[in-house]
């Protein structure tokens, strides 16, 4: 496929569901100028429990489908995917630019020297070659811990934020951290923002919240900027939603989700 960037053209945004609309909000408020194009992949949804193959695949596939809208850009805002996928996609299309997320992991430690910091995440993530680099550079610096939870990102798709089904669920996995206080916590996966309030209150007043989102945004512009890529209008942009669920109400699901506090 030929790929040719235009300064006014889209900037797709792709996530495994709906996760990655709490990276959307970062990049549209620091480029309030810009278009956007947001694909949720909840028909495949969650891609945390998948091969790295898999989710390259799947990946691969939410690319194609938004540079045939003609997106100048693509974020994949899904720590999975861009740990799985990343790299492999920028080597495949060097002409495109994208920009992956990762574990805020860095600005966490940095904040709580010799603390104890708890990385929540997807396993895929957790796994995957990119998180261990990460953790080799910044561990002895801090105390940090590995905590998958396979499941939280369905409460989200579901639109279920603060819930007694979500308290007790969380709390299942946080009661093994009962022993002594988290000084920091990394949203390691970008639907966990969602449900940013209902953690920091279980693991007390102490805890410091850390995700990837606003240092995305801010990549997304640098590598924009670099390629003279940033739109020259002055209007606000706009956001197109896609979702290849095919229940309707994702999409008025995605926009609330957008519109929310967190």
């Amino acid at each position: 496929m030929e790929i040719r960037l235009d300064c006014d053209g889209p900037i797709g945004v792709m996530d495994s569901g709906m996760g990655g609309i709490s990276v959307l909000r970062e990049l549209a408020g620091l480029l309030p100028h810009e278009n956007f194009v947001f694909y949720g992949d909840s028909a495949n949804a969650p891609y945390g429990s998948r091969s790295t193959e898999k989710i390259y695949q799947l990946t691969e596939q939410v690319v194609q489908k938004l540079l045939k809208r003609g997106v100048k850009a693509v974020v994949i805002a899904c720590n999975t995917a861009s740990s799985a996928a990343g790299a492999r996609l920028r080597a495949e299309y060097p002409e495109l630019p994208i920009v992956a997320i990762e574990p805020a992991l860095k600005p966490a430690v940095i904040a709580c020297p010799g603390g104890r910091v708890v990385v929540l995440a997807t396993e895929a993530t957790l796994r995957e070659r990119k998180f261990a680099r990460l953790l080799t550079e910044w561990q002895g610096k801090a105390e940090i811990i590995k905590l998958p939870l396979p499941g939280l990102p369905e409460f989200v798709e579901r639109g279920e934020l603060d819930s007694p089904q979500l308290r007790e669920f969380l709390q299942g996995f946080f009661v093994q951290l009962a022993d002594r206080p988290v000084d920091g916590v990394v949203l390691g996966c970008t639907h966990y923002p969602f449900v940013r309030k209902v953690i920091a209150e279980l693991l007390g007043p102490q805890v410091k919240v850390f995700d990837g989102a606003a240092g995305t945004a801010r990549q997304l512009r640098r590598r924009l900027y670099s390629r003279r890529l940033l739109t020259t209008s002055q209007q606000p942009g706009s956001i197109q939603w896609l979702n290849s669920s095919p229940e309707p109400e994702m999409i008025e699901l995605s926009k609330k989700l957008f519109t929310i506090t967190i």
